[in-house]
């Protein structure tokens, strides 16, 4: 096994222990399993950061600590229905494409990206600021450079890139991903979606689309709040 190899796998074992702590902490826990939970994501955090610093002998040791801490509560059936997945389904994950405005991160954007990285590895396309213009009729609040640098911050993406200003559909073409998930509100079908990509010499993605938003966030909404709290505080 070479190095990539070692690399690779040591990135699939931390994303085991991710996804194991979501679904542990989605439960109805005691406030002391949940403490323990709590523990083995600060083990998780530390693993994270060794590994992108590139010390992956310290990042191997954190996600054992944390491997064991959860291993212990689900030998002991503390925490219930979760397991581990065999790192062979994780190496590989599918790349799962989002594209969006992200003019204000609301939970609505997070229920998407948390949707598309259990599906797999999330890449985010963020729209730029002349196509923003262009659909919502006016300039976003933030800039495509200052959207893409919170998009990036976002836990559950793995990679961002701004989009094309004159083709929508040419960053999927070079990105190539397995799936596309689409947010509820977005204006285009699943399948007319895929019939194009098809067209273009893109077969085999899956389009998929959520069906429902969270609550009743918009950017849109919030960026017409702001505004009318800023004016009346201006007429005051």
């Amino acid at each position: 096994m070479d190095r990539v190899d070692v690399v690779e796998r040591l990135r699939a074992y931390i994303l085991n222990v991710e996804q194991f702590v979501e679904k542990a902490l989605s439960q109805n826990l005691s406030e002391d399993v949940k403490r323990l939970v709590e523990l083995a994501k600060s083990y998780l955090s530390d693993a994270k950061y060794y590994y992108e610093s590139g010390d992956h002998f310290t990042s191997l040791a954190c996600i054992a600590y944390a491997e064991g801490v959860l291993d212990a509560l689900r030998l002991l059936g503390i925490v219930k229905g979760v397991d581990w997945k065999p790192l062979t389904e994780l190496v590989r994950r599918p790349t799962v494409l989002v594209a969006g405005a992200f003019e204000f991160l609301h939970p609505g954007h997070l229920h998407l990206l948390r949707k598309a990285w259990e599906m797999g590895r999330v890449h985010v396309v963020v729209a730029r600021d002349v196509n923003f213009e262009r659909f919502k009729g006016r300039k976003p609040a933030l800039s495509e450079l200052d959207r893409l640098k919170v998009i990036e911050s976002v836990k559950y993406v793995s990679s961002a890139s701004l989009g094309d200003e004159k083709d929508f559909f040419k960053p999927i073409l070079e990105v190539k991903p397995d799936i596309v998930l689409l947010g509820p509100d977005q204006w285009i079908d699943p399948e007319e979606l895929k019939k194009i990509l098809e067209e273009r010499g893109l077969r085999d993605v899956k389009v998929f689309k959520l069906e429902a938003r969270v609550g009743n966030w918009s950017s849109t909404n919030i960026y017409n709040g702001l505004k009318a709290k800023i004016c009346g505080q201006d007429q005051r």
